[in-house]
């Protein structure tokens, strides 16, 4: 059996470091992943109380703080929260919707750029820079404004939203696809071809299943990446955590408070997304080995 040794706490949290053979295992058991994630809210609860104690502190005349107007003491507060809170089911629902069409988008520009065709490659490097190229807040301008004049139809707030984050994200989505697939051995491809596979078959048998264990980290970091940049999708009006914060500050005139709020709600958010991200990275090295 190899030597433990002592728990130590790096940027990925508590690592075993088990001695055999001369290397070194580095991949947390569960109990000591949960003690990470522990660790992490909290921080986030340490995070909130200071920032409440300093409220409660300031809230005089004198003081800059005004935890009142999201106090769940009060009924005021209580209806701000609320209202805040109301806008997570918008964006989580648009970074739902807006992922998968750049999943759908990105899979089918990275096929060109994995043929032998140079035309077609030519097509998947074009379209990649170009739209990696463009800042997704111009981009949301334009699908929301520019786009209804050149199609000639009114699009809603809701598409315009999931259309212009869909389209962005799906340029790097592609990438992350060409390079999954090119990730498997030649040997795969090859020995689908002798068996006489089609192009179709080959994906879906041989290809896709190999290349999805490298694939889904960097999609579940891209959703990460989506949940907040859904927050630009505010400046046309879309319902989302960052436009209703943006509406209270308006009615209410508090913005210290209500941007922590705001920073808090999203810091709740991502840290459970990426705690499901973690979780399944681990489950499929454990699967590998």
């Amino acid at each position: 059996m190899g030597e433990v040794l002592p728990l130590r706490f790096g940027l990925s949290g508590y690592n075993r470091r088990t001695r055999c053979h001369g290397h070194f295992d580095t991949h947390p058991t569960p109990m000591q992943y949960v003690t990470w994630m522990k660790t992490r809210f909290r921080f986030v609860f340490l995070f909130a109380s200071v920032m409440t104690l300093g409220g409660c502190a300031g809230s005089g005349d004198s003081g800059t703080w005004g935890w009142y107007v999201i106090s769940p003491s009060t009924t005021q507060g209580m209806t701000n929260i609320q209202f805040l809170l109301g806008g997570l089911k918008d964006t989580i629902v648009l970074s739902l919707v807006s992922i998968a069409l750049a999943m759908v988008l990105g899979f089918l520009i990275a096929l060109p750029g994995i043929a032998s065709n140079r035309t077609a490659r030519a097509i998947n490097v074009t379209y990649v820079e170009l739209v990696r190229a463009v800042p997704l807040l111009v981009l949301i301008l334009w699908v929301y404004y520019g786009l209804p004049q050149v199609a000639g139809m009114s699009i809603s707030i809701f598409l315009a939203s999931v259309l212009a984050l869909g389209i962005s994200d799906s340029a790097f989505q592609a990438e992350i696809f060409r390079a999954g697939i090119q990730s498997i051995q030649r040997g795969q491809i090859e020995a689908a071809d002798a068996l006489g596979l089609k192009y179709s078959q080959k994906m879906r048998l041989i290809i896709l299943p190999q290349a999805i264990k490298v694939i889904l980290p960097p999609l579940g970091n891209q959703f990460v990446y989506m949940l907040k940049m859904s927050s630009l999708a505010s400046v046309i009006g879309m319902q989302e955590l960052t436009r209703r914060a943006n509406e209270l500050v308006v009615t209410e005139y508090r913005p210290l408070e209500i941007y922590t709020f705001l920073i808090l709600e999203y810091l709740v958010l991502i840290l459970i997304v990426s705690a499901g991200v973690r979780w399944l990275e681990r489950k499929m090295q454990t699967e590998e080995r």
